[in-house]
C-alpha cells in the first residue's frame, strides 16, 4: 500500500513539473495508471486532492490556474520548485564526511557514501581526512546488527505506526506491541526505540536486539503527540542504574564485566579468581547483571540477587 502511494505521488509530481500547461484533473486522470484504476469520480477525486495536498506538504509548489472555459489546471514550474545550490565551509564538509564514516557497518553505508559523492560533484569543498591520514587512528562506527533497525527508522521518519513481537528480559515468550514510534537511540552499543505504546498508554523503550520476527506497518496516524526533545538516552539510563540511590555489592570473574569496572565505585581483587565490586544499584540494573550471565553473582542487597535470579530462570525456560 505505501508502495503504491509512493509511485503514484512520484507519478504525479512528474506530471505536474513535466508539462509546460496547466492540466485539468481529467487529463491527469488519463495520464497516471493509479487514477485509471480508481472506481469512481468520487474515489478518483479524494484520492486526487490527497495526493495534491500530501506533495504540498512535503515542499513542491503546485500552481492552481483557470482556462477560458472556466477549468481547473494544475501545475509545478521548474523555477518555483528548484532548491537554492547548497554552499558548504570546510568545517560542514568535514562533518558531513564523518557523518558518512560513522555509518560504514549500517545499512545506510551505500546512501551515505552516494550522498557524498552527489555533494562533491556539485562543489562541496574537500575536508582533510583524518582518518586517511592516519590509519592508525580510531574510526567512528555504529554498529546496526538488528533486522529491525531499518524499518523502524523509516516508520520514525514517515511517523508510521508499527507492530512488532517483543520479548522482554524476563518474559519466556514474546508478545505483540502497538507502537507509535518516536525516535531512535544507540547507547553503550545496543539500539533503543522510543515511542508510545498504544496497548498500554504510555511512552516506552524498545531494546531492538529483543524484536523478534518482522516490524510491520500500520496505516493510520499517530494517536498521541510526539514531544519535541525524546530523550531515549536519559531513559535508559534511568532503566539500568544509572540513576542510582543505592549500591549493590557483587562478584565477578577476573578478567570479565569490564563495563562493571568502570562503573564500580570499589573494586577488591580475590584469590580465588573473583573479584568484589561495590556498583550504584538503580532500576534496571537486574537486567543489566543478567546479560554478563555465569560471570557475576550478587551478593546483596536480597531484593536485586532474587530479581536476577528471576530472570535466569526465565531465559532457562525460554
Amino acid at each position: 500500500m505505501a508502495i503504491a502511494k509512493s509511485e503514484r505521488l512520484m507519478n504525479l509530481a512528474l506530471c505536474l513539473l513535466g508539462t509546460r500547461r496547466p492540466l485539468s484533473k481529467r487529463e491527469l486522470r488519463g495520464s497516471i495508471e493509479a487514477y485509471l484504476e480508481a472506481s469512481g469520480d468520487d474515489a478518483f477525486n479524494r484520492m486526487f486532492e490527497r495526493d495534491k495536498d500530501d506533495l504540498r506538504e512535503l515542499g513542491l509548489v503546485i500552481e492552481t490556474v483557470e482556462n477560458l472555459e472556466g477549468e481547473t489546471g494544475y501545475l509545478a514550474r521548474r523555477d518555483s520548485n528548484r532548491l537554492p545550490p547548497i554552499t558548504l565551509d570546510a568545517e560542514e564538509a568535514a562533518a558531513l564526511g564523518l557523518a558518512a564514516k560513522v555509518w560504514q557497518q549500517a545499512r545506510l553505508a551505500g546512501a551515505a557514501s552516494g550522498a557524498l559523492q552527489k555533494l562533491r560533484a556539485a562543489g562541496m569543498p574537500e575536508a582533510e581526512d583524518s582518518y586517511e591520514t592516519h590509519p592508525s587512528a580510531l574510526e567512528p562506527r555504529i554498529p546496526v546488527h538488528e533486522a529491525a533497525f531499518e524499518p523502524l527508522m523509516l516508520a520514525c521518519r514517515d511517523r508510521r505506526p508499527v507492530v512488532f513481537d517483543y520479548r522482554k528480559a524476563n518474559a519466556v515468550r514474546p508478545e505483540s506491541r502497538q507502537v507509535e514510534p518516536w525516535t531512535l537511540e544507540c547507547w553503550r552499543g545496543h539500539w533503543y526505540l522510543a515511542g508510545w505504546d498504544r496497548d498500554r498508554g504510555a511512552e516506552r523503550v524498545f531494546r531492538l536486539s529483543r524484536i523478534t520476527g518482522k516490524v510491520r506497518s500500520r496505516a493510520g496516524a499517530f494517536t498521541a503527540p510526539v514531544p519535541d526533545v525524546v530523550t531515549v538516552r536519559e531513559t535508559v539510563e534511568s532503566w539500568a542504574g544509572e540513576t542510582a540511590t543505592r549500591t549493590a555489592r557483587i562478584r565477578l570473574r577476573a578478567g570479565c564485566g569490564y563495563p562493571l569496572r568502570a562503573r564500580a565505585l570499589s573494586v577488591r581483587e580475590g584469590a580465588d579468581g573473583w573479584d568484589e565490586l561495590e556498583i550504584p544499584y538503580g532500576h534496571g540494573l537486574d537486567a543489566w547483571l543478567v546479560e554478563f550471565g555465569p560471570d557475576v553473582v550478587v551478593r546483596e542487597p536480597a531484593d536485586l540477587r532474587a530479581d536476577v535470579m528471576d530472570r535466569l530462570r526465565a531465559v532457562a525456560k525460554g
